[in-house]
């Protein structure tokens, strides 16, 4: 069992939107960026939407595309042990101060959760949150282990998230 940390949150004060995903897979971790493995459809979904031409190629400018969109990132899980990347693999979880979160973000009010996982594990651990005036929506996951959902149908599913800007 590997013992997986999530990172930091990708956000700024005008963040309005947040996209939750679970926990990094293993070559996020490796490389310490979201969405790292080259297979996920995270980034060139996020720059279709959000109507870039192509996709930054340095991190920072893919988190810079959120900022510029007022989207803010983070996982919904700080810790896990897991073996391999898969959601499914998961033991040992502990949440991230989601709760802490909203109040430093209150402009935020609209959660999207990227994947199954994701939605579980937010459901679970903010049954004692505040979520009044938050819209939260459950997305098909981007991850190359959701290979039935391909682009067009992800960017139809997470078209919600041009709505809610």
């Amino acid at each position: 069992m590997s013992e997986c940390q999530s990172f930091a949150p990708v956000a700024a004060a005008d963040s309005r939107l947040l996209i939750l995903g679970s926990m990094p897979g293993v070559r996020s971790l490796q490389l310490q960026q979201y969405y790292g493995h080259p297979q996920n459809r995270f980034w060139p979904l996020l720059a279709l939407l959000l109507g870039y031409e192509k996709v930054p190629d340095a991190y920072a400018e893919k988190k810079q595309m959120l900022l510029d969109n007022r989207i803010a990132l983070w996982d919904v899980l700080g810790y896990c042990q897991r073996e391999g990347s898969l959601d499914s693999d998961i033991t040992g979880e502990q949440p991230n101060d989601l709760a802490g979160f909203l109040k430093q973000h209150p402009q935020i009010h609209t959660i999207c959760c990227n994947g199954g996982k994701a939605a579980a594990a937010f459901k679970k651990y903010t049954k004692q949150v505040d979520l009044q005036g938050i819209t939260v929506h459950c997305l098909p996951s981007t991850s190359p282990a959701n290979a039935r959902w391909r682009l067009p149908m992800l960017l139809e599913a997470w078209q919600v998230i041009n709505t809610f800007r």
